[in-house]
């Protein structure tokens, strides 16, 4: 994974409104069907992991593990896991991050 391309990336999503953060947020988002792509820190706790594991796969959304910290590097803003919708850019980033279903 090219981690300076992913951090590109993420920050753009961010500042064109294409992610979410936040529990609540990322979970109404992959619900609805909102979510193309959920990211995840690998530091994220063993019961975030499987909720969100559970999320995804109940509704289908690629789901990646990110690098400690990468996330809040790319973003500026603290969390585990953020929510994109569907896009170029968030096109590029599958290209770019290993995914489970």
């Amino acid at each position: 994974m090219d981690e300076e391309k992913v951090r590109g990336l993420l920050g753009l999503s961010v500042r064109a409104g294409q992610a979410m953060f936040g529990q609540g947020g990322c979970l109404t988002w992959i619900r609805s069907g909102a979510c193309a792509l959920l990211l995840l820190d690998s530091e994220a706790s063993g019961n975030t992991m499987d909720l969100y594991r559970r999320a995804c796969r109940e509704h289908d959304v690629p789901l990646g593990i990110l690098p400690c910290g990468l996330l809040e590097k790319a973003t500026g803003r603290p969390g585990v896991a953020v929510a994109l919708k569907a896009g170029g850019l968030t096109d590029q980033l599958l290209k770019l991050v290993d995914t489970v279903r």
